[in-house]
């Protein structure tokens, strides 16, 4: 989930942050910010280190640096199989923003005590399958404020320690020339972006495409998916202001006349239940839904490293579905370290656990994480996703973005590792 800059702009005695921004642009734009929102302090931890399922602990301690579909492995390794000796001593994942409930799977997969480093933005702790310790370690690096909002692919390619990071498939696309990767699961099925309208001033839409043609669309400036919607006549060029800051003060200043871009697990929620300026429900639609359908934050590798990581991604994908799961299935400890991680790292974003709880719900409601059209949590459904590479694709030429020749979903992702027994 690519995010944008981070603004942090009291309301009513509340930050409000924009939680995951918009998706995909050229390379050489910045990432954009996020769009979930905050307004309750949460309490910091104050032990140096404390089980996962508590609080995280102390800072500054850190000691540790339309094509046929695949089909998925037909054997795969079993609960609890360990992956010393076959994965990285520590695995280290980059994600693409600050700790939220989105990345669920990663932060379930975090044993107890992990160390935290509140300058590098960096938690290390036992990387768990359930209850078992594989064997390594887990290192998850933040994104957005913490790399200087800079895509996690260029990230990837400039700092070769870290070994995978989420990297949706419109980014994928985008970067396929200068920055190649290939994803290996997906926790995330669905794309939660959303663009968002007061329903009692225009009652008739259902969809974007159905609100009145001069009703702004309040974004992040530029992206792929507005030109996708353009070019497809859902909305008029006309109708795109870049003026989103990621706050709420707009849209209270001018009643929700206009439509604003969001995130499904997070705006609906924190507008109806926390912005005491609204307090009543807004409309929606996906950016999937109406078309542009990328994979959200699987995890990817970089191209040339794949091969030599196969036989630690026979045992890791498996574990990455299994956490998939177990989160959605009980979120409490995961998101209460997420939370603590949020205020530990101290970036401006403000998370609660209401707003954790709460995203978790909105992912199973909306389907955004979900099994892939065969079955399986966390696999590829590569007809989807071929249709979306050339969708994509004519949309970056459009924008004068260059990518490769030829690129089909299965230059990008595969199914190879994945345990087509794990299904919610």
């Amino acid at each position: 989930m690519k995010k944008s800059a981070l603004l942090a702009v009291p309301l009513a005695g509340a930050l409000f942050l924009a939680a995951c921004g918009g998706s995909s642009s050229a390379p050489a734009e910045t990432s954009a910010a996020t769009e979930t929102s905050a307004a309750t302090e949460t309490s910091a931890a104050t032990a140096e280190s404390v089980p996962a399922e508590t609080v995280a602990p102390e800072t500054g301690t850190d000691t540790t640096a339309v094509a046929p579909v695949e089909t998925a492995a037909p054997v795969a390794a079993a609960a609890g199989a360990s992956l010393k000796g076959v994965c990285p001593d520590t695995l280290v994942v980059q994600t693409d923003w600050n700790p939220e409930a989105e990345h669920g799977a990663l932060y379930q997969m975090i044993g107890a005590s992990p160390t935290v480093d509140d300058q590098k933005k960096t938690v290390t702790g036992p990387l768990m399958d359930g209850t078992t310790d594989t064997g390594i370690k887990l290192q998850i690096r933040v994104g957005g404020p913490a790399i200087a909002y800079e895509s996690v692919t260029s990230t990837m390619y400039k700092d070769q320690s870290i070994h995978l990071g989420y990297v949706a498939t419109d980014d994928a696309v985008s970067s396929s020339i200068e920055f190649p990767t290939k994803a290996i699961v997906a926790p995330l099925n669905k794309n939660p972006q959303i663009i968002m309208w007061d329903p009692e001033k225009y009652p008739d839409a259902k969809a974007i495409k159905d609100l009145p043609k001069d009703v702004k669309i309040r974004v992040f400036g530029p992206a792929a998916y507005l030109s996708f919607l353009v070019a497809d006549g859902q909305i008029t060029k006309d109708q795109i202001d870049g003026s989103y800051k990621g706050t709420p003060d707009q849209w209270v200043a001018d009643n929700g006349k206009s439509a604003q871009q969001g995130f499904a697990s997070a705006e609906p929620y924190f507008y109806e239940r926390e912005l005491k300026e609204w307090a009543k429900p807004v409309a929606y639609q996906l950016i999937a839904d109406a078309g542009w359908d990328p994979v959200a934050a699987p995890l990817a590798v970089r191209s040339a490293d794949f091969d030599k990581m196969k036989d630690c991604f026979k045992v890791l994908v498996p574990v990455v579905q299994r956490a998939t799961k177990a989160f959605v299935t009980d979120p409490a400890a995961a998101n209460a370290l997420i939370v603590d991680l949020v205020v530990k790292y101290n970036t401006g974003w403000v998370y609660t656990a209401a707003q954790a709880q709460a995203s978790v719900e909105a992912q199973l409601k909306d389907g955004l994480v979900a099994n892939s059209g065969d079955g399986t949590l966390g696999s590829f459904d590569f007809a989807r996703s071929d249709k979306f590479v050339a969708i994509a694709q004519k949309t970056y030429a459009s924008e004068g973005t260059k990518t490769k020749e030829g690129l089909t979903s299965a230059d990008l992702m595969t199914n190879e590792f994945i345990d087509p027994s794990i299904k919610l």
